[in-house]
């Protein structure tokens, strides 16, 4: 059965990492944690998963990042 993703976006990389792997250690035996460093790279990273019919469980999504916001790509 594939594991649900949980999808992390921050375009600072500590940031990012720290998130990544607390998520991976609390959730990482019933989600997959996959991390984007932008809005771009992340909606590649969904076009690619809506392709392999992956499900996605959670944006976890930082709000201020240049070219395109967190609330923009939620929208």
């Amino acid at each position: 059965m594939v594991r649900p993703v949980l999808l992390t976006v921050d375009d600072d990389p500590e940031v990012l990492q720290a998130i990544a792997h607390d998520l991976r250690q609390q959730y990482g035996n019933r989600f997959r944690v996959i991390r984007a460093d932008s809005g771009k790279a992340a909606l590649d990273v969904v076009q690619q998963l809506k392709l392999r019919n992956e499900p996605i469980a959670l944006f976890l999504v930082d709000q201020r990042m240049p070219q395109m916001s967190g609330i923009e790509f939620l929208e």
